[in-house]
């Protein structure tokens, strides 16, 4: 203990310290470049990487020409999820349309729509996708469903009978019956962002604390400090928990602050511990520095350092399940997760954050995290060392 406290207390290495934060001071760009950029990323990607899909454009084709016809497509159109985009002629019309981009989605009502209903029959309404981007399609096609169930329920209510059929589905009995009644648990409202949110700050960590370190490092290089430092008594060590102590301090700040916006800005609530959030995130941001300044030592300039990082950051990125879940890669690509240390972190954001999850859930994760840093961490040290060798 008292070696240890010998080390921290060090005067050359608190002097050192000293040098570094009065450096970055002086660099006002820098600090800014810390906290204003990624609060600023935080928000865009919470907003503009929302699932939820509205105002779809709907062209519809009405050969009933009805009271009824008229009121199916108000029931559509009034909600958020669909917008009128007008009326054509014939469904060859409508698929023109859909091919041209006018619409994203169309629906035929048949002449004898109001026939059928009065009768009690079964009537069928040719329901049209644009299925270039899949996920919309689906989301759509889950939006048209669940405004026709309403619109069942009301028919019901003025006792009318509508059944409805599946044609692509598989034929059930009538005599059994399965009723399903979904909890939401953790997320009762169903709000996107809150996972979006959680997943995106464990990639701001690690990203922007590798770019600003190895883009620190190859600049005190060019610079030639580096050499004027070895001139000094400290060591190589002494030197490098010099370097990364400022930053990791001000990537710390940019934590709180990214905290702040995740709480009161997208309103996700916090079940768990802030200390389980905040270690995790110290340690996310160690791994991020000391990635960032191992690639520095294999770069030469800030451009080289750049590029290198452009091969480093987007497979942390897509590998993580920050952005979409682990179960929806193909299967050959989950276990990548494993040695991903943004994907640890989103799981600990996630689980304490929305869950609850103490250290008897999360200690693999923060184990797995702690190895990363400390393989890091040792990597850049050695590196650093061998360089200046």
């Amino acid at each position: 203990m008292n070696d240890l406290l010998q080390t921290v207390l060090n005067p050359r290495l608190l002097a050192l310290i000293r040098k570094e934060f009065n450096q970055i001071r002086r660099d006002r760009r820098l600090a800014i470049s810390l906290i204003l950029p990624p609060v600023v990323q935080l928000g865009l990607f919470g907003f503009a990487l929302s699932a939820a899909v509205s105002h779809i454009r709907l062209g519809v084709v009405d050969d009933s020409q009805t009271p009824q016809s008229r009121e199916l497509v108000a029931t559509l159109t009034q909600s958020k999820s669909f917008q009128s985009a007008g009326y054509y002629l014939s469904v060859n019309e409508l698929g023109k349309a859909l091919s041209e981009g006018k619409i994203d989605a169309g629906m035929a009502v048949p002449y004898n729509y109001a026939r059928n209903l009065a009768r009690g029959q079964s009537t069928t309404l040719q329901f049209l996708l644009n299925a270039t981007n899949a996920n919309t399609a689906m989301i759509a096609k889950g939006y048209a469903q669940g405004v026709i169930q309403t619109y069942n329920a009301q028919l019901g209510r003025q006792g009318l009978h509508l059944s409805t059929k599946q044609i692509a589905g598989a034929r059930t009995g009538s005599r059994g019956q399965v009723l399903l009644r979904p909890a939401f648990l953790y997320n009762p409202g169903l709000v996107d962002s809150w996972f979006i949110v959680t997943g995106v700050f464990g990639l701001l960590l690690i990203l922007n604390s590798s770019l600003v370190a190895s883009a620190a490092m190859v600049k005190e290089r060019e610079a030639g400090t580096i050499e004027q430092l070895l001139m000094s008594p400290a060591s190589t060590t002494e030197i490098m928990v010099a370097k990364i102590t400022p930053l990791f301090f001000l990537l710390c700040l940019m934590m709180l602050v990214a905290i702040a916006v995740i709480r009161f800005v997208f309103r996700v609530p916090f079940h768990g511990s802030a200390l389980f959030l905040l270690g995790g995130g110290a340690l996310c941001i160690l791994s991020g520095i000391s990635l960032g300044t191992v690639i520095s030592t294999f770069s030469k300039s800030a451009q080289q350092a750049m590029l290198t990082s452009f091969f480093v950051n987007p497979p942390l990125a897509s590998l993580s399940g920050a952005l979409n879940p682990v179960e929806a890669m193909p299967a050959w690509l989950r276990p990548f997760t494993i040695i991903n240390p943004v994907h640890h972190f989103a799981t600990i954001a996630r689980a304490s954050m929305l869950k609850g999850s103490g250290w008897p859930d999360l200690w693999p994760n923060f184990a797995a995290l702690f190895l990363f840093t400390a393989v890091l961490v040792s990597m850049s040290i050695w590196r650093f060392r061998k360089q200046l060798s």
